[in-house]
């Protein structure tokens, strides 16, 4: 069964076709991520106009030069329906609609963050149920039970900031630049292992009985530290490389201690990282480094990231097309109705 998938969630504009849910046959993203790095984040008007621009092309690339052809051959269509920035998800939700009624084919809304968990689909291994699942992301940081494909369990998230969002906005007060996550793991790389600080920040939530996490208040840890640095006058490019290992450290340290906790008590077969952030090296390290008795998977850098491949894979594995070629043309239907 071959998917053509669109996401369009975020400031990736991006569009796959996979067949089986696993078989990669074409996958194509453009980024704005440039553009984004001149007012340092996301600004969602600027990304849905992104998104308008690049999709009609994103999606002609990914269909072969036989376009007549290809068109035959797929399926089924599938689109982010949500969560993500409503601009830029309008964008891609309403271009699948009206390809599935001009091609007559089952349309498939995917929830983003379930599907985030699919990139560990892509590269030849198949994970096994029941699986413990991390998604840390910018917009989010949530563990998840998943007992099979249909049946997944939240066990915890963020109570107010998601993991990439505190990279995000630390890596902006220490003026290392955007996206956060990369550009503090740089300057974090960039120290000797004498150069280290002793812990100074806080582990937010590492020893609650819960699995939820918080990283509101370590940003607030970071400003302090950072006045502190200003007012003692030691404010410079090696403090704030120390202060950057220590924030990449306080949020990993976290983060590997609530998935360890929760692998022993689900007694899982599989951990599955996803997101954004699962790319870091440092939270790659420690993970293995703990957790000796659970197989775990992580994905390559380019699936961790925003993509549609993944989209297509959790679309199949996840079957419940919306027949939108048997609406009338003129129907206009809201983003939260596909995905009831």
């Amino acid at each position: 069964m071959k998917i053509l998938a669109i996401e369009t969630s975020c400031d990736e504009t991006a569009a796959a076709i996979v067949e089986n849910g696993q078989n990669i046959i074409n996958n194509v993203v453009a980024s704005s991520v440039e553009l984004h790095q001149r007012t340092g984040g996301i600004i969602p008007e600027v990304a849905a106009r992104e998104q308008l621009k690049y999709l009609i092309p994103i999606i002609n690339q990914a269909l072969s030069k036989n376009f007549k052809k290809e068109i035959k051959s797929i399926d089924a269509l599938a689109v982010t329906a949500g969560p993500g920035l409503i601009g830029s998800l309008l964008i891609g939700v309403e271009t699948a609609k009206a390809l599935a009624y001009i091609w007559k084919k089952p349309l498939i809304p995917v929830n983003h963050l379930q599907a985030h968990l699919y990139a560990n689909w892509l590269e030849g291994k198949t994970p096994s149920f029941p699986a413990l699942g991390l998604v840390v992301s910018g917009g989010h940081t949530d563990l998840v039970l998943i007992k099979n494909h249909r049946q997944i369990k939240w066990l915890g998230g963020t109570r107010d900031d998601a993991a990439g969002e505190c990279l995000d906005k630390c890596a902006r007060l220490l003026n290392l630049g955007y996206p956060g996550g990369p550009a503090i793991a740089q300057a974090a790389n960039n120290l000797k292992t004498n150069q280290k600080l002793k812990k100074i920040l806080p582990r937010p939530m590492i020893s609650s009985p819960d699995l939820d996490f918080s990283f509101s208040g370590l940003k607030t840890a970071v400003l302090a530290q950072f006045k502190k640095m200003e007012k003692d006058k030691k404010l410079n490019q090696l403090s704030i490389n120390q202060l950057a290992d220590e924030i990449q450290e306080a949020i990993t340290d976290v983060l590997v201690a609530k998935v360890n906790k929760a692998s022993q008590t689900y007694q899982v077969k599989n951990i599955l990282l996803a997101g954004g952030v699962t790319a870091n090296q440092r939270l790659k390290e420690k993970i293995n480094q703990t957790i000796k008795n659970v197989p775990i998977f992580i994905p390559s850098p380019k699936f961790c990231t925003d993509n549609a491949a993944y989209i297509a894979s959790c679309a199949y594995f996840n079957f419940n097309p919306i027949n939108w070629h048997k609406v009338q043309a003129n129907s206009s239907l809201e983003i939260k109705e596909m995905i009831k």
